[in-house]
């Protein structure tokens, strides 16, 4: 991939640092994004969520995992990092959390069972960053993030993201995916090399959704994300400059307010939907009945 959206000429006077998480959460609800990132002291929180909890685990075995020499590198080591990273955060009981304990070893297990894992990654959790402008001339934001994996193949990088949740991903969710496309511009800037392909490796499934990337997919992503950090800044300097918070910041409601991190601390969210219980996202069991 050549040098798309880089200029290393004039730099304009000011640029924005984004990072996918932050674009996704402002997109998502604005109020939420303020209460996050903005507000000090931070605004009461929900607890833990199980889902969150579990899926923080199998992506620190993983990491954990390609860390170790290739010879090490075995099913039964995958799953003994699960046992050994476990939290219970969030889970209803102590059974439910033991029950979806084995069913995240049996996933890392089979991941390294049915996949090669011998290539060393060029990066894991790799912080990557770099100037952007969507349509050419001088960067207008710097888009940066932590991608779970980068591997190297043929000559060119490959991002990877590992999913543990609910619904199985395809193809179009890939290349759908504005994380993975900044991740795939950021990464071609960090490590000089051309980035186009992205996958997510969704470990309940064992599926791989991949996506090929080109010139104008990956540009119709920056344009997206510099119009949401315009939105952002604008609402950032009003706020500054004595904006009503919740005006400025308004909540963006529906039913993704049940499972909000800061419901407790929203009026808004609260009315909007019942509050999810902690364990209510997690992938169904692997007998095919739903979770508790």
């Amino acid at each position: 991939m050549g040098q798309l959206g880089f200029d290393f000429g004039e730099q304009p006077k000011r640029l924005t640092r984004v990072t996918p998480a932050r674009l996704s959460t402002f997109d998502d609800c604005p109020r939420r994004y303020r209460m996050n990132y903005l507000d000090r002291p931070t605004p009461q929180r929900t607890g833990p969520w199980a889902h969150s909890t579990l899926g923080a685990v199998v992506h620190t075995a993983l990491r954990e995992l390609f860390d170790l020499p290739v010879q090490r590198r075995t099913p039964e080591r995958a799953a003994a990092l699960v046992t050994q990273h476990w939290k219970d955060g969030g889970f209803a009981d102590a059974e439910q959390a033991a029950a979806y304990r084995e069913r995240a070893r049996r996933w890392v297990a089979d991941y390294v069972e049915h996949n090669d894992v011998s290539g060393d990654p060029v990066g894991l959790e790799r912080w990557v960053s770099a100037p952007a402008a969507p349509e050419g001339g001088p960067p207008s934001l710097i888009v940066e993030g932590r991608a779970d994996r980068i591997d190297a193949r043929g000559g060119e990088l490959v991002i990877i993201d590992y999913k543990t949740g609910r619904r199985t991903p395809d193809q179009y969710e890939a290349r759908a995916s504005q994380a993975l496309a900044l991740y795939a511009v950021a990464a071609a800037r960090t490590l000089r090399r051309p980035c186009r392909r992205v996958e997510l490796h969704h470990l309940p499934s064992g599926t791989i959704a991949a996506a090929e990337h080109t010139d104008d997919s990956l540009r119709r992503q920056l344009r997206r994300a510099e119009e949401t950090t315009t939105d952002l800044r604008t609402a950032t300097d009003t706020l500054a400059q004595g904006g009503d918070p919740d005006e400025v910041f308004p909540a963006r409601t529906g039913r993704h307010c049940a499972w909000c991190d800061f419901r407790p601390s929203c009026a808004d969210g609260r009315q909007a939907a019942q509050a999810a219980l902690p364990w209510e996202l997690l992938a169904p069991r692997g007998d095919g009945a739903m979770t508790e």
